[in-house]
């Protein structure tokens, strides 16, 4: 199946709407910067490239908003929507670089109708070199997947979570394309099940898989069923550690006890070269995500939620941070790297 994740057209900004994914495919429109804001908190788009991009457009949103106001204004305007969009997911890191490349071009305008036009220009530059970048992120790692391989990934790191491709699933993918045969091992990954997201996304390609349970890993790891872990990443750090989704660290303790490549996948816009303690945080949602579950009703066709703990004694970090040392390679569009890790120094001359 042919689509785009996210994609501005006219002035608003169209997404597949992955809360109703796998049972509904729906695109939402969201026709304001407010309401493309609103769409990543509450998840219907998710992915750390594809939320810097659904970020850079939401600034678009807010330049054609504002053009008309006089400039000390309407930059006080585009600072506050620029916070805004930074708060609503803390955690990945190319929310944070695409929303400060975009303030930063923006800046050498001479007049805010100057403006909308440099953030037009660059949001759509954004998108594609992100599309390019999974691209040539699933070239360079097929050959790390063999013929006969058992494959583990995490969450979902497919054309859902970028502009297109997908990071981790791009590697997949591309090996998939050269007609290997192996078979993928996809976690559900609670408490959000993006598991399902993984599911429809390889179904779309005709990709043998099965979705097992968190806590399945270690049995699969232990049968000799997985000969590699692929994962993507929300941010990695200038020594290798990587900052992903919760219960990736926990994999990756597995697989190196179990002698397992563990692989992290992610462009080079999700490393951080120039980390600040007070910017890394790890965020905690709504624990409503753990405490509740949707899921579709076959009697009634329709989507519901159900409660599943009394209690509201709960916590729900939603990433986790997995130390180099358990890292075999790190792919980005640029090269595959290897250990020991100072990605400053390895990125320099790229």
């Amino acid at each position: 199946m042919e689509y785009r994740n996210v994609w501005m057209e006219n002035g608003i900004v169209n997404m597949i709407d992955q809360t109703r994914l796998p049972f509904e495919f729906r695109i939402q429109k969201t026709k304001s910067y407010r309401e493309t804001a609103e769409a990543i908190r509450k998840m219907q788009i998710r992915g750390a490239p594809a939320i810097g991009i659904a970020a850079s457009y939401g600034l678009v949103q807010a330049a054609l908003e504002f053009k008309s106001l006089k400039p000390e204004e309407f930059w006080r305007k585009m600072e506050e929507v620029a916070q805004e969009f930074l708060n609503t997911r803390p955690t990945a890191v190319d929310l944070h670089n695409m929303v400060k490349r975009m303030m930063a071009k923006m800046k050498k305008a001479e007049s805010p109708q100057q403006c909308l036009q440099i953030a037009l220009g660059e949001s759509q530059l954004i998108a594609e070199e992100n599309a390019e970048a999974c691209k040539k992120i699933g070239l360079l790692g097929r050959d790390l997947i063999k013929d006969g391989d058992g494959v583990l990934t995490h969450c979902n790191t497919g054309a859902l979570g970028t502009v297109d491709y997908g990071t981790a699933i791009s590697i997949i993918k591309f090996a998939h394309y050269q007609n290997k045969k192996f078979i993928v091992l996809a976690t559900e990954t609670r408490p959000w099940l993006q598991g399902r997201l993984t599911d429809w996304e390889l179904t779309q390609e005709d990709i043998e898989h099965y979705i097992i349970a968190d806590a399945a890993a270690g049995y699969y790891m232990d049968r000799g069923d997985v000969q590699i872990v692929l994962v993507g990443a929300d941010r990695i750090l200038p020594n290798g550690d990587v900052i992903n989704k919760i219960g990736t660290r926990t994999l990756a303790v597995l697989a190196h006890e179990n002698n397992i490549p563990f692989v992290v996948a992610a462009p080079t816009t999700s490393i951080d070269l120039f980390p600040k303690a007070e910017n890394i945080k790890i965020e905690e949602r709504d624990t409503k995500e753990i405490t509740h579950i949707k899921g579709y009703n076959e009697e009634t066709k329709e989507l519901q939620t159900l409660r599943l703990y009394l209690t509201d004694w709960v916590k729900n970090p939603v990433f986790d941070i997995t130390p180099a040392k358990y890292i075999s390679k790190i792919v980005t569009e640029k090269k595959i790297i290897e250990p020991p890790y100072n990605l400053k120094k390895q990125l320099q001359n790229e």
